[in-house]
């Protein structure tokens, strides 16, 4: 089976008309050109995230998402 990149599974949870911050979180994501989009590495994310990614307000959503994607890829 194809593992799914941490971005491919992030664009499963989309949706411009939701409040919830993982679906801003993907919003955003998505419109961010320099995004690591084949990366499944956490470490990578994570600093990428945190170097670039002042669109998301609290790191805690990306752990929250990257257990999600744990989650499905399991």
């Amino acid at each position: 089976m194809h593992r799914l990149s941490f971005y491919q599974y992030l664009m499963t949870e989309r949706d411009p008309d939701s409040h919830k911050e993982v679906a801003q979180f993907a919003n955003n994501a998505f419109y961010d050109q320099s995004f690591p989009k084949q990366s499944q590495i956490y470490d990578e994310l994570s600093q990428y995230l945190e170097l670039n990614g002042s669109y998301l307000p609290s790191m805690t959503i990306f752990d929250e998402a990257w257990e999600s994607y744990l989650d499905k890829m399991n």
